[in-house]
């Protein structure tokens, strides 16, 4: 082994350690739910994106099942090779329906198809503005492309018309924003945003991960909750949040832009095919997601009382509607303490910190599910509330 690359990661590993303090993964036991065990504890589970509640549904459980008894466990090649069953290409169609495009095209996951479609739809005579905030598979795509990159401060819409004007000389420019930030809960202006995208005869494409299921009235995202279907260029999404939680993700617009991704996208062309099984799950739940709009009605309505208790026991709560509920608690560890106490408390959470904010912007992301119950809402509640000594202390 090479010791000058163990040394200076050795160092560098010692220097986070001091810094911003080791990341760990939870062992977590149990399905996905509103409830999750730990170390032998159960916790309200306040930090998945279950947003519907789906990823312990016994019908979409029961429908994994049967598929991977009929289809097997993993098809071990790609789409391009032996890789695809009917099920992919009828869960393509139902992804197109539901969010209103002319075709999708399916990639293992929403990072494999953000990091695909940049790279396969430009080239060096193009520009990409993204916004500062945009997810990291986003940032990630972008810096594979031949295309220059322009960004623009976080929903800073006249510094992205000011990039379109200085870049009118560009075959194409592709505007590129999340439908939903995943850090702060806040939506997309996605109407300025299209009417930018139109009149400055630009491409707007939209990561929805945190908006499909959830917003609009049949949980066809952000383009739906605003009225705006129809006038995104490029979606993207998951089927790893709301539709399931299984992994999978989605390209969805005209049928160019998909038959083309189909023929040059390295992701898809290069990575096995989704496991059939998950596919089949994904289907159950976005039939699910579709007919039962009081999981939306559920959800919208925890999450609102609990933004509004939270704000009653004296927490930051920024404005929003969406289930991810960003609780600020600014400066050094305030926000691990708290998430900690909280977790003691029964109540799992997260703290999130430099580098995934920026330093001084520091919080506790709560993410609400439709299957949270009164009772577990309520408890969240008290524990945030004995949580204040934290607070009392700092």
């Amino acid at each position: 082994m090479n010791t000058a690359l163990l040394d200076r990661l050795r160092t560098e590993l010692d220097e986070r350690r001091t810094t911003t303090g080791p990341r760990g993964d939870l062992v977590v036991s149990g399905a996905q739910g509103p409830t999750l065990d730990v170390s032998g504890r159960t916790l309200v589970n306040l930090a998945s994106n279950d947003y519907l509640g789906l990823a312990g549904d016994p019908e979409v459980l029961d429908a994994a099942r049967r598929a991977l008894r009929d289809l097997g466990l993993g098809v071990a090649a790609g789409r391009v090779l032996c890789g695809t069953r009917a099920v992919h290409g009828e869960l393509e169609a139902r992804i197109a329906e539901l969010v209103g495009a002319e075709d999708a095209v399916l990639h293992t996951s929403c990072f494999d198809a953000n990091l695909g479609v940049f790279d396969a739809l430009l080239g060096p005579e193009d520009v990409v503005l993204s916004d500062a905030l945009n997810h990291a598979s986003l940032i990630d795509g972008i810096r594979l492309t031949r295309a220059r990159r322009r960004v623009f401060a976080h929903a800073d819409l006249d510094e992205l018309e000011r990039h379109l004007a200085e870049n009118a000389h560009a075959r194409h420019r592709l505007i590129v924003t999340d439908g939903v930030f995943s850090m702060d809960g806040d939506v997309a202006a996605l109407p300025r945003l299209c009417e930018l995208a139109e009149r400055h005869d630009a491409v707007l494409m939209v990561d929805d991960s945190h908006a499909t299921g959830v917003l609009g009235a049949t949980g066809a995202g952000t383009a739906e909750h605003f009225g705006l279907e129809g006038r995104v260029d490029v979606l993207t999404g998951t089927l790893g949040k709301a539709l399931g939680g299984g992994g999978g993700g989605f390209v969805a617009g005209a049928r160019a832009v998909v038959d083309t991704l189909r023929q040059v996208s390295r992701p898809y062309i290069f990575t096995n095919a989704l496991a059939p099984a998950l596919a089949v799950a994904a289907l159950t739940a976005i039939r699910i997601a579709r007919e039962r709009p009081e999981l939306r009605e559920r959800l919208a309505a925890n999450t609102a009382w609990l933004r509004g208790t939270l704000r009653d026991l004296g927490y930051e709560v920024p404005p929003g509607e969406h289930p991810i509920i960003p609780v600020m608690l600014r400066g050094g560890t305030l926000a691990a303490d708290v998430a900690a106490a909280l977790r003691r408390e029964g109540v799992l959470v997260f703290a999130l910190a430099h580098p995934v904010v920026p330093a001084g912007e520091e919080r506790i992301r709560v993410q609400v599910s439709a299957a949270h119950t009164a009772g577990q809402l309520e408890r969240t509640a008290a524990a945030f509330g004995r949580a204040r000594a934290v607070l009392a202390g700092s």
